[in-house]
């Protein structure tokens, strides 16, 4: 058997399945959720509305992202490490290229392509921290310290998350604190170093929420605040500020256990056939919110099952890599997923403010489908490569 062969058929194809499953049912949902979206002239003729038009769309990126993902998957994960630091600095020039524009959502346009740095920012850091945490400690023994890890893991954070809440974009910069919290976790902190770090940051939260926050964010304040009145059942504007989080909570309430139906008509009660859920966002940040009322509460548990069963797997793969790159790779992609997932559901719920966060492999989002499968690549790329004879010294945990 060939070494290709091999690591064909040692793939995990239960996140492949489940991964593409998430990408077809995606596909799906798209299509009804961009209907209200204005196209050109050209693509409303040949394709027959906004949704097709998006669906469409989707479906060229998720050709894109699968060339990215197989590659990822079958380069061992410690050739890619090195592209670490070029990718991080890249990512970083980027974000401060995009601040500079005249875009609300901060985007960047190459080739043809329209994206948001900010993607880049945290995939680059993942890969960062991954590398550094398990190579810098053979250069000299001070950087197997707790100190220096935590260093080392807070430094890479801090500058991509600080350059995210400057543009505004709280929901992607909220994503960096799960990730920092596995990684040092997973790095081997001691305890009493996160216990006293979660002591301190307790302590730093009013500082942080009534003078930090207003300062690199406009909207973050006003969301909280709408978030934690209506969560108190006091009264708020839903015809302004409110109105966003108070339709698509709505939507989800209403659906039942069957839902609407998909693509239902203004004659079924539907809130986003009638255009209550915001038409602009309603195929990226706000699509669980279509998803569960056109689909019930069933569709929504089993969506929320499947992201479940690649969260374990992740985990799994985790467990079984040969070094502390991998795990970490593993661990922190999960994390990443786990908090989109998270925020993104949860804000159509009520259980969190909202933040405008793309839901993975589900939403619309451009080149955010592929930056997700490349991460999940990386992911599989750990398992194919789990077994090596010359696995590296692994740095226990201290107490």
């Amino acid at each position: 058997m060939t070494p290709f062969l091999k690591k064909i058929l040692g793939m995990n194809w239960v996140m492949i399945l489940v991964m593409y499953a998430l990408l077809a049912f995606g596909v799906f949902m798209i299509e009804s959720a961009a209907r209200h979206l204005a196209i050109g002239d050209g693509a409303l003729k040949e394709f027959g509305g906004a949704g097709p038009w998006y669906a469409v769309m989707q479906q060229r990126w998720i050709i894109i992202g699968s060339v990215v993902y197989f590659a990822t998957a079958l380069i061992d994960y410690r050739w890619i490490r090195w592209l670490g630091i070029p990718f991080y600095l890249m990512g970083l020039a980027l974000m401060i290229l995009a601040m500079q524009q005249d875009d609300s959502v901060h985007r960047l346009s190459l080739l043809g392509l329209s994206f948001q740095p900010a993607q880049l920012g945290i995939t680059s850091g993942i890969i960062l921290i991954a590398w550094l945490s398990q190579d810098l400690p053979k250069l000299h023994p001070w950087f197997a310290s707790p100190v220096a890890r935590i260093s080392l893991i807070a430094g890479v954070a801090a500058v991509p998350f600080l350059m995210v809440m400057k543009m505004g974009d709280m929901g992607s910069a909220l994503v960096w604190i799960p990730v920092v919290l596995v990684a040092l976790l997973v790095s081997g902190i001691p305890f009493r170093y996160l216990t006293f770090m979660g002591l301190i940051g307790a302590g730093l939260l009013p500082l942080l929420y009534f003078v930090v926050l207003p300062m690199v964010s406009k909207r973050g304040p006003e969301r909280i605040d709408t978030w934690l009145r209506m969560l108190q059942g006091r009264e708020v504007d839903i015809s302004n500020e409110a109105y966003a989080p108070h339709n698509i909570s709505m939507a989800v309430g209403k659906a039942g256990w069957k839902g609407v139906g998909w693509n239902a008509g203004v004659e079924t009660g539907s809130l986003h056939a009638k255009a209550f859920i915001p038409k602009d966002t309603a195929h990226n940040d706000y699509i669980f919110a279509v998803i569960a009322e056109e689909t019930g509460f069933r569709g929504s548990i089993l969506l929320i099952f499947a992201f479940g069963i690649l969260i374990v797997q992740g985990l799994i793969i985790a467990y079984y890599s040969r070094d502390l790159t991998g795990r970490l790779l593993a661990s922190l992609v999960v994390a990443l997923f786990f908090a989109h997932v998270f925020e993104s559901i949860g804000m159509c719920i009520l259980l969190t403010p909202i933040t405008g966060i793309p839901l993975p492999l589900v939403s619309y989002s451009g080149t955010f489908v592929v930056v997700c499968m490349m991460l999940l690549g990386l992911v599989q790329s750990v398992w194919i490569h789990r077994a090596n004879d010359a696995t590296e010294p692994e740095i226990s945990r201290t107490a």
